[in-house]
């Protein structure tokens, strides 16, 4: 099938490609419940040579620029505690860690996670860390700028190969909180 965004070979669904993800990317799609079919979650081979966001949408489309988000994992810590949460936003943004993720965790210090921590939490690779398939009870802050578009390109929780997610579907993820203003520019 083609895909609705940027200029891949194909699109696959992703419960039709699920050797193609991690295990716990797989798991999520596997038990999806979201008002969104999971048929409409796509899966698209890239090569890692490519992963560089300028060196990506150039062969990819550069539409892809405005249409990708980024999640990654931050650690909030207040009294010895550390809350691990996820964050998507657009890749043309930053993640406003120290106001609105700090805030929202209720945390005294809020800071990306190590590549450690991240990796070895989720179950995926550094570089393709996904919102799908992340730990039980993590919450997963959204910004409201990803959730309006119609498709929106993600990691598949592998290095090689992205996931097209309807913005939508993100919004009802386990733990998903959507918030204005959490990826800064």
């Amino acid at each position: 099938m083609r895909a609705p965004i940027g200029d891949f070979d194909t699109a696959t669904p992703a419960p039709d490609c699920l050797d193609e993800l991690t295990a716990p990317v797989a798991d999520a799609v596997r038990g999806w419940q979201g008002a969104v079919p999971a048929d409409r979650i796509l899966y698209v081979d890239t090569d890692p040579r490519w992963a560089d966001t300028a060196v990506f949408v150039e062969h990819y489309g550069r539409d892809l620029l405005e249409r990708s988000a980024n999640c990654v994992v931050v650690a909030g810590k207040r009294g010895g505690e550390t809350t691990l949460a996820a964050c998507l936003v657009l890749s043309t943004t930053r993640v406003d860690v120290n106001g609105v993720v700090r805030r929202q965790l209720g945390a005294r210090k809020a800071s990306f996670a190590s590549m450690e921590t991240a990796t070895g939490e989720t179950g995926m690779e550094y570089g393709g860390i996904t919102p799908l398939g992340l730990p039980t009870g993590w919450p997963v802050l959204v910004d409201s700028a990803v959730v309006d578009l119609p498709y929106v390109l993600v990691g598949s929780g592998r290095r090689r190969g992205k996931l097209l997610i309807p913005g939508k579907a993100l919004a009802g993820l386990p733990g998903a909180l959507v918030l204005e203003g959490l990826g800064t520019t």
